[in-house]
């Protein structure tokens, strides 16, 4: 279980999508201070996390606090938010409810502020609209005066005199603004990661016939036009773009492109949605799983993909019985499952239009076989998910100076999401989404979004401002000890 398209495929390759640099004439500015006293909190980035931690620092006024972000309003995957498509976890796992059921934020509150809670209430649904939850999430960003948008923030520092983090963000004007915070908080999100051999055609004269899926909305009419597309990835994302694509073809299987998925992994397969299994999505088992050796954890997070890159098992159903239909009367399927396929590289074919622009070949291995073999393709979708990626504002001596990192570059973090930080750094740093590594699968979860936005809050306002379940699961994970 997952926030659906967010990291099917976290360890498939750096990200190939870098921020925006700052414009040469604005690298060395001088930043216009901010009035007014030390923020308690700054957040960087507004995205499901820190948004629920936004909503959620409503119970503490006494806390002063701003969140940043880059984009000019909310918006969530806006590539993968296709008519059909649902979130992978219920309407319950909303921005606050878990930790708060009774936020003016809710879910609940959010269809009555609409006058859809009776529309809703007869669709008896459970999972909501992709769409739907992306709408919700803008409703609450614009209700909330602690978001501020197009505010790209581009340095992080330790200020002593001020005894304060020194933050410094660009709007979209140019202008360049400096404050001071006691405590930050990181939700930069996540960064689409492709395979090594797609990186060198992720270029202008391959745009729209080589992307990531998190673009397939904004290519999805040409891609539909197509001859042939590949989609890779045997992820959520992987499933509903093949099925989109399978749905342009008509019903005797005509039009539309012929669709070919691919996936290193050995099958198509389900993710992991029994009661118990799901409670690997709760606080008792991240506290398990912290207390594990970290070369141990990082095989459980490759371990126990199902439990987060799997595919939704009604999206499955619907892939299959797409084919169904098309193959009655003996017709065979303009389509192809390639389960066990590693793409181990890409070459461009010159083709025979005005721009020369032709297909690509494919060379696979099959993982099991240990054979190779090629395919010739149109087009190219990369569902291969999305990886934490450390963001521009902490590179450089100074700031990456501020964090003690671990031995393979990663941020070191406690049972409070809080970072481990250079000694004379008397502030507090946390993070979002950012913390597989030490807290294992439920980091990218929306699930537990609300429960670790409220225990951020506690920490940072030092006392309990929300109360969080001490046990969430019927399991017991570990060993008892006598």
């Amino acid at each position: 279980m997952t926030d659906s398209p967010a990291v099917e495929a976290v360890d498939e390759g750096q990200s190939v999508y870098e921020e925006e640099p700052a414009p040469e004439d604005q690298a060395h500015e001088e930043p216009t201070r901010e009035e007014g006293s030390v923020y308690d909190l700054v957040g960087v980035g507004i995205g499901p996390f820190n948004l629920s931690l936004a909503a959620l620092c409503d119970r503490a006024p006494e806390l002063r606090t701003l969140f940043l972000d880059a984009k000019p309003a909310f918006s969530w995957h806006p590539g993968l938010l296709m008519e059909g498509t649902v979130l992978q976890v219920p309407f319950l796992a909303d921005l606050v409810t878990m930790a708060d059921p009774t936020s003016p934020w809710s879910y609940l509150n959010y269809l009555h502020a609409h006058d859809r809670m009776f529309p809703f209430f007869f669709s008896e649904r459970f999972h909501i609209p992709r769409r739907e939850y992306d709408h919700y999430c803008r409703w609450v960003a614009d209700g909330l005066a602690s978001c501020r948008f197009d505010a790209r923030v581009t340095q992080l520092d330790w200020d002593d005199e001020a005894d304060a983090f020194a933050v410094t963000y660009r709007s979209a004007k140019g202008g360049t603004t400096r404050l001071l915070a006691r405590q930050i908080v990181l939700g930069v999100g996540t960064l689409p990661v492709v395979p090594a051999p797609l990186r060198p055609l992720l270029t202008p004269a391959h745009e729209g016939r080589i992307l990531h899926s998190a673009d397939y909305r904004t290519h999805r009419a040409e891609l539909a036009a197509a001859d042939d597309v590949t989609v890779i990835g045997a992820g959520q994302s992987g499933a509903e773009v093949a099925l989109d694509l399978l749905r342009h073809q008509d019903g005797d299987g005509a039009g539309g492109p012929y669709v070919r998925w691919l996936a290193r992994t050995p099958a198509f397969a389900p993710m992991e949605y029994s009661k118990l299994g799901l409670e690997h999505f709760t606080p008792d088992y991240i506290r398990y799983f912290r207390t594990l050796p970290a070369p141990r954890r990082d095989e459980l997070v490759r371990e126990q993909w199902q439990l987060y890159k799997g595919v939704s098992e009604e999206t499955l159903a619907e892939i299959h019985d797409e084919l169904y239909e098309r193959t009655i009367g003996g017709t065979e399927p303009r389509a192809a499952l390639h389960p066990g396929l590693e793409v181990v590289g890409v070459a461009p074919e010159k083709g025979q239009g005005p721009d020369g622009a032709g297909g690509y070949v494919l060379t696979c291995r099959h993982t099991e076989q240990d054979t190779v073999m090629e395919i010739r393709t149109s087009a190219i979708v990369s569902a291969t998910g999305y990886a934490a990626a450390r963001p521009d504002f902490l590179d450089g001596d100074g700031p990456a100076k501020l964090i003690d990192w671990d031995d393979r570059g990663r941020y070191r973090i406690d049972g409070t999401y809080r970072v481990a930080l250079d000694p004379r750094v008397r502030g507090a740093l946390y993070v979002q989404n950012a913390e597989l590594h030490t807290h294992g699968v439920s980091a990218p979860d929306l699930t537990l979004g609300a429960w670790r936005a409220a225990t951020i809050l506690n920490a940072v306002a030092a006392r309990t401002v929300l109360r969080v379940p001490e046990r969430a699961a019927w399991t017991t994970f570990g060993a008892r000890r006598s």
